[in-house]
């Protein structure tokens, strides 16, 4: 088995965060803190998802302090067990909602918080007119001013169309970037690594390095490790990825931003991806596991427009088209193997 490739769900990942959550309502023992941090530092992404779920968790308390109380028992473990239920209904409740949006004013901003589940993408018309198409398993959130409109991606990938508004620049910060915007249409999509990749469609924005943001938190602002970049321009038909030192700016072509946005019409689009991306790709969208039993194939290529909440057509489409077979475990997990 030491051959076979992988490909973990973020859904895996979550529920994993979403147990410790759980059995940290409580003070963990020794050895289960031991176990905990062990469970963090096993992938960059537990941290991650730990910090995204007690967010969303956050984001939620309001709306489960507003439900209805379980009714209060004669012993302290039913108690104990009551109020630990309703905590879990919230935190289940960020995981799976359809999408959350939570408004309220503090300090004469407008904060909202905004969610999809795996799977799913939605519309939402923010109040000054903008709309923001959210992918698969993204959360954001919102902060407007009087000066300014900022939103910031904590998970996932979004589309803005953004009103006109000059006296209030739109902001959006993703990992390590700073993205600003007046009157245009650009796709953010924020990698597990913290890189942005930066897709517009309409109008120009400016991308630069976010020195407030998590990842000069975490390289401690040390300025060897800013990016060689200080402002970089993206016009429209223009691609830019922040793994690059220098910000790197690509012509795209109408039809490949055509097949890069077809998510927001419920599709993704393959132009000879290799399997094992194509793959990954897909497995934004489901919460089944897939698994390339034999690397040899990961690299044979995909083409075609796929539906995003149709897994056996995709499935079926590769069996069609490529020398591999594929089986359903009992369990759900999907095999990948080369046809004998």
């Amino acid at each position: 088995m030491s051959g076979v490739v992988r490909l973990r769900t973020r859904a895996e990942i979550d529920e994993e965060a979403a147990a410790w959550l759980w059995r940290m309502d409580e003070t963990l023992p020794e050895e289960e803190r031991e176990a905990y941090e062990s469970w963090l530092r096993l992938d960059p992404r537990h941290r991650r998802a730990m910090e995204e779920l007690t967010k969303a968790w956050h984001a939620l308390d309001g709306l489960a302090r507003a439900q209805p109380t379980l009714p209060l028992t004669d012993t302290t473990s039913d108690i104990r067990a009551a109020a630990r239920w309703q905590w879990w209904l919230a935190a289940a409740a960020a995981l799976i909602a359809t999408i959350v949006g939570i408004t309220w004013v503090q300090s004469g901003n407008e904060i909202q918080t905004l969610a999809t589940a795996v799977g799913q993408h939605r519309n939402v018309a923010l109040s000054d007119g903008t709309v923001v198409t959210l992918n698969t398993n993204t959360i954001l959130e919102t902060n407007f001013s009087r000066r300014v409109r900022e939103t910031f991606l904590r998970k996932g990938e979004a589309h803005f169309a953004v009103a006109r508004d000059r006296s209030r620049p739109f902001l959006v910060h993703a990992g390590d970037a700073l993205v600003r915007a007046v009157g245009t249409g650009f796709e953010v999509r924020l990698r597990s690594d913290r890189h942005v990749e930066v897709l517009v469609n309409e109008g120009r924005v400016e991308v630069r390095p976010d020195l407030s943001g998590p990842a000069q938190r975490v390289m401690g602002g040390s300025a060897d490790a800013l990016p060689v970049v200080t402002v970089r321009a993206v016009s429209a038909g223009q691609y830019l990825s922040t793994a690059t030192a220098h910000y790197a700016v690509t012509p795209v072509s109408p039809e490949q931003v055509s097949s890069e946005l077809a998510w927001r019409n419920g599709a993704v689009v393959f132009d000879s991806a290799p399997l094992s991306e194509a793959i990954a790709e897909i497995q934004r969208y489901t919460d089944a596991r897939i698994i390339i039993s034999d690397p040899r194939i990961s690299t044979l290529p995909v083409g075609g427009r796929f539906k995003t909440d149709d897994l056996q057509g995709f499935l079926d489409g590769l069996e069609a088209a490529l020398p591999i077979t594929i089986q359903r475990l009992p369990d759900g997990t999907v095999t990948i193997a080369p046809r004998r």
